[in-house]
């Protein structure tokens, strides 16, 4: 699954010595991965591969812009820098400036990650959500939500603290944990099994995924999973199972994937929340294209989300 293969050591014993942090910074092997107003520096098309992550040695990066310490791949630091303040010229001068991991350069460009990921590695994919991720939280994160006073960045990027000495607040990176469902019913006259998929107003025409919705307070994750799939088609379920998780910094969730056994079948949808939502058979959904397809038909989510791997899941499942 996209997002979930780092071999990064987060190394968290070293963020909070700031004399470290600064050999490592200046260290020969240091490379910086640079976010561009919410995009990441990918190559495409390189000789081995169908694209790669694209760094910054420390002597090509930038004079400004928050660096974020990201960790330790096999001697080799690896740092997170914001540089968004950077105009449009100036981001397409860094793309002249950069390479990928073995050295090499390349023609590189800044692209939202939802859109080079699944044309990366596990590894680069996992790298670049990381750096987003962390990236958008210090960058939401510029005021106190004690007492309204400005944050400060400590150990590495992965702490905000409130410049008011009496308040003192500190700020830790934010995850929102939400459910994402693929809903399974077995008619019982023994036909073909279902699975129920749903779309968002705002997608494209013939757009299905499963559904989802955010966990909240004092609720269970297999209590999220039922009340979401009741409050946005009206369909009751039960056997709630968990399959897999997924980190998806778009921008700062935690996707926790299950299936679900529908044990009522009509549909009636919330229309702020579901445009439209049907049962589809295996048959059915194998010729459905993708997200990004121009054909006209019907299509699945993009390749890179949990939601395609909930539902690939299910297809295998049925051979």
């Amino acid at each position: 699954m996209f997002y979930t293969h780092s071999t990064v050591d987060r190394a968290d014993h070293i963020r909070k010595d700031v004399d470290e942090l600064s050999r490592l910074w200046a260290h020969d092997k240091a490379r910086i991965v640079p976010v561009w107003q919410n995009k990441s520096l990918v190559v495409k098309n390189t000789p081995d591969t169908h694209a790669q992550a694209v760094f910054l040695t420390r002597d090509r990066a930038p004079d400004d812009g928050q660096r974020i310490f990201l960790g330790l791949d096999d001697g080799t630091p690896y740092f997170a820098q914001d540089v968004s303040a950077l105009n449009d010229a100036q981001a397409a001068e860094l793309c002249g400036q950069s390479s990928t991991r073995d050295g090499e350069h390349y023609d590189s460009e800044f692209l939202d990650l939802r859109q080079a990921g699944p044309m990366l590695s596990a590894q680069d994919g996992s790298l670049l959500a990381y750096a987003r991720g962390l990236t958008f939280w210090n960058a939401n994160t510029r005021f106190c939500t004690r007492c309204g006073a400005s944050m400060e960045s400590h150990n590495g990027g992965h702490v905000r603290s409130c410049s008011n000495a009496e308040c003192a607040y500190q700020a830790f990176p934010r995850t929102d944990p939400a459910v994402i469902m693929l809903v399974i019913y077995t008619p019982t006259d023994n036909s073909e099994p279902l699975c129920l998929l749903g779309r968002s107003p705002g997608w494209p025409d013939g757009v299905f995924s499963t559904l989802a919705g955010f966990v909240e307070p004092g609720e269970s994750l297999e209590t999220a999973v039922q009340r979401e799939v009741r409050e946005e088609v009206s369909v009751e379920t039960t056997d709630v199972r968990y399959v897999a998780s997924q980190p998806w910094p778009f921008p700062r969730s935690i996707m926790l994937g299950f299936e679900a056994i529908a044990t009522t079948t009509e549909i009636q949808c919330d229309p702020d929340e579901i445009a439209d939502a049907q049962w589809f058979t295996r048959n059915e959904l194998k010729d459905f294209g993708n997200w990004g397809d121009e054909t006209p038909g019907n299509k699945l989510p993009r390749p890179d989300s949990i939601a395609r791997f909930l539902i690939d899941r299910w297809l295998a499942s049925g051979v």
